[in-house]
């Protein structure tokens, strides 16, 4: 019993101290003239701690395409993404608050690679494509708790012809475990 009880008290990794993984969510934004891509995206990020990459993370996005020249009616179908990123660790610019329980400023970069497909898409890229983005962020939050991030960079648009669109993301990511 006491063997038991032993092995049952022991942290699982997720426990034992840092941040190793949590949801992750947040809304992305394609910009400029025409048709953008407006689309909510929530996943999982995952903590490694290897090379140039401090996280990973895999997402799905789920939109639609706006036209930004429409007064009324300017929404026109809707896309599906699965999106794979690689984040840099973050680079420490400031503390926010008190010393005790300091938020952290910093700037990162995330590559992302998204597959699309879409319904009623007014794009020229046709459907599906791809899109591959590099995206400098800002980001706030405790180093081992909830993090926000804002990124902005250009993506990359693949398909029946090549486009490139200034990209806007605002993301929040959660840990599962803190010590």
């Amino acid at each position: 019993m006491l063997v038991a009880l032993a092995g049952l008290s022991t942290p699982l990794a997720a426990q034992s101290g840092g941040k190793t993984g949590g949801p992750t969510g947040g809304l992305a934004f394609t910009l400029g003239g025409g048709w953008q891509v407006q689309a909510v995206e929530v996943g999982f990020a995952r903590a490694v701690h290897g090379g140039p990459l401090a996280v990973v993370a895999l997402t799905g996005r789920l939109g639609e395409f706006s036209d930004q020249g429409a007064i009324v009616g300017g929404t026109r179908g809707i896309m599906f993404g699965a999106t794979v990123a690689a984040r840099t660790p973050t680079a420490h610019l400031a503390d926010i608050g008190v010393d005790t329980s300091a938020n952290r400023l910093g700037v990162d970069v995330t590559l992302e690679a998204t597959g699309y497909v879409a319904a009623h898409t007014p794009l020229a890229v046709g459907s599906p494509w791809g899109a591959a983005s590099f995206l400098p962020g800002l980001r706030y939050g405790p180093p081992n708790g909830s993090q926000f991030a804002l990124l902005v960079g250009p993506t990359v648009f693949f398909g029946q012809v090549t486009l490139v669109r200034p990209f806007l993301g605002v993301r929040f990511e959660a840990p599962l475990a803190r010590r």
